[in-house]
């Protein structure tokens, strides 16, 4: 229970250093953004399939697959109405905010834009929480060093967004620090929601493992790709998969 209290504040945590980052470096440069993006990616995605997804197929056969395979499209479909419920994080963070000089509608976008990133927050807060379940607490912590890298650079976007807006730098820090907590909070759900159901372990580890692949494809790949950082994210990609692969050999 102390490693999942750890990682839950962990996980939390790192959106808020993200987000005292965002106060330091208040203009970060696309290609930084994307490589520490892309770097995350690939974490997330080793995560993903050798954290999540290979420890539910069990003996892979039979209703083990099946439930695997149906519990990987249920937490994308779940992400998908997610982002069909809120707006779009890379529509919400872009410039179209800045089309609306008026400052209580800025305030209202940034708003739903901080909005939007919490709601993504809970499901990776429970994919965080199902991996200890298992009992694999080294491939536990990978996924939730996945998640916690992730977490940091969007922390960081958080802050210029509701600086620009007027909203001042302790409401600011406030707010980043309540993404933070929901996804604390989904840790929890995630841990107590598989520890005390084994039967529906495999399918939740696997729904786990689709909203992390959701995420990755949906939103950090194409975000990495948007800037003309391509070539550099992809390889930040390869590194981040190959240390995490690295570290599971090693430390399993």
């Amino acid at each position: 229970m102390e490693h999942v209290l750890l990682t839950a504040l962990g996980v939390g945590g790192a959106t808020l250093v993200g987000a005292l980052l965002g106060f330091v470096f208040k203009k970060i440069s696309h290609t930084f953004s994307d490589i520490v993006l892309g770097f995350a990616a690939g974490v997330m995605l080793c995560a993903a399939v050798v954290g999540l997804i290979l420890p539910a197929l069990g003996d892979g056969k039979g209703l083990s697959l099946l439930s695997v395979v149906g519990g990987i499209f249920a937490g994308a479909v779940c992400l998908n109405l997610i982002d069909r419920l809120v707006p779009h994080l890379h529509s919400m963070a872009g410039k179209e905010s800045e089309s609306h000089p008026e400052s209580s509608r800025r305030i209202d976008k940034v708003f739903l834009f901080v909005l939007a990133i919490a709601i993504h927050n809970l499901p990776e807060g429970i994919a965080a929480g199902v991996g200890f379940a298992t009992g694999d607490v080294s491939g536990a912590f990978s996924v939730a060093l996945g998640i916690a890298l992730q977490n940091i650079p969007e922390g960081m976007v958080i802050i210029g967004p509701m600086l620009a807006a007027g909203v001042s730098r302790k409401k600011t820090l406030l707010v980043a620090a309540g993404t933070g907590v929901i996804e604390v909070l989904g840790t929890f759900i995630g841990y107590f929601a598989a520890r005390h159901s084994a039967a529906v372990l495999p399918f939740a580890l696997a729904f786990a493992g689709g909203t992390m692949l959701y995420v990755i494809s949906d939103e950090m790949i194409p975000e990495t790709h948007a800037h003309g950082h391509e070539r550099g994210a992809t390889y930040a990609l390869l590194v981040g998969f190959c240390l995490m692969l690295a570290m599971d050999a090693l430390i399993g």
